[in-house]
């Protein structure tokens, strides 16, 4: 029921795309034929809303991978570095969280690990909504950032990375199957920044899945049992492309084929001194307003993606 929706939705969308570009090349004959040039200004106004619509659609298309119309999983690390790294690793979890906002995402904090100075030793985040996962699989990779640096008296240029890794979110129709007696519950008290509030119980909960050695925790909220909900959640999806890959491993060696971009590998580059700039390495687009993309305008990167992984 929930495909033959997905699939309803986008056959009415085309269709009304359709049917406003019928009515617009009525009016505009209509306004052609009485030289009205204050509707041809409306009309021509309406048409670039129209084609905003219709490239939406067409991007839409691309995402044709079997658990791209899920929900994401954000993970965010810092790299070596302290401090440098750790604010820039919070700068990259405010862009994805403006990203959500801009599309009209809802987001879920289920782990957050603040620095002892400034900025976070970890960050997960749940980002919920149709496709959020497809649009968000290119941002698996590590970041860097060129800056003067905000915490060098000095003020000379440093290059901070972090590393982000986007899971699909399982829903209900994806079975992980999680045996009690192959994972391990730790508790432990939560803490915030230094000389901020420390929780008083162990509400903070880390769960290891012994086979595979994954390592998962969530210490957003005080209560423990929430707290393993998220991480019972974060795990599944975790272990959902851990077997993914390992088939996708498989297969690869079975057929020689070309080995696409690991996980781990410098995907982009944020430069904000000695000027501005974002570079995606693997499509090599170029966006000159780096602070339009630290404020979630990542749609740019998407779209050269998602077209360049289609062939186009």
């Amino acid at each position: 029921m929930a495909s033959l929706k997905r699939a309803k939705r986008a056959v009415e969308e085309w269709s009304a795309r359709e049917q406003e570009l019928r009515s617009l090349g009525e009016m505009l004959e209509l306004a052609e034929g009485e030289g009205d040039e204050a509707l041809l200004d409306e009309l021509s106004s309406e048409l670039k809303g129209v084609e905003k619509q219709v490239a939406d659609l067409e991007l839409k298309s691309l995402l044709s991978g079997e658990w791209d119309r899920l929900g994401a999983l954000v993970s965010i690390h810092p790299g070596a570095g302290g401090t440098e790294s750790q604010d820039w690793a919070q700068m990259l979890l405010r862009m994805y969280l403006r990203w959500a906002e801009r599309h009209g995402y809802a987001t879920s904090l289920l782990d957050l690990q603040p620095g002892e100075e400034a900025g976070i030793k970890d960050a997960t985040v749940e980002i919920n909504g149709e496709y959020a996962y497809g649009y968000l699989k290119a941002e698996s990779g590590v970041h860097r950032l060129v800056r003067l640096s905000p915490y060098d008296a000095a003020q000379r240029r440093h290059t901070s990375f972090a590393s982000v890794f986007i899971y699909p979110m399982v829903d209900d129709t994806i079975t992980v199957n999680l045996s009690p007696v192959d994972l391990r519950v730790d508790t432990f008290r939560a803490s915030g920044a230094g000389g901020q509030h420390v929780n008083k119980t162990e509400s903070a909960v880390r769960i290891t899945h012994v086979p595979t050695g994954i390592v998962v925790q969530s210490q957003a909220e005080r209560s423990q049992h929430r707290n393993r909900d998220f991480a019972l959640r974060i795990l599944r999806s975790r272990l959902f492309l851990h077997y993914q890959e390992q088939e996708r491993l498989k297969t690869q060696a079975l057929t020689a084929g070309k080995k696409e971009i690991d996980f781990g590998s410098q995907i982009r580059s944020y430069v904000l001194h000695p000027y501005t700039m974002v570079n995606d390495h693997r499509t090599e687009l170029k966006v000159g307003d780096a602070y339009a993309v630290l404020d979630g305008d990542l749609d740019a990167f998407t779209d050269a993606y998602l077209k360049r992984k289609d062939g186009g």
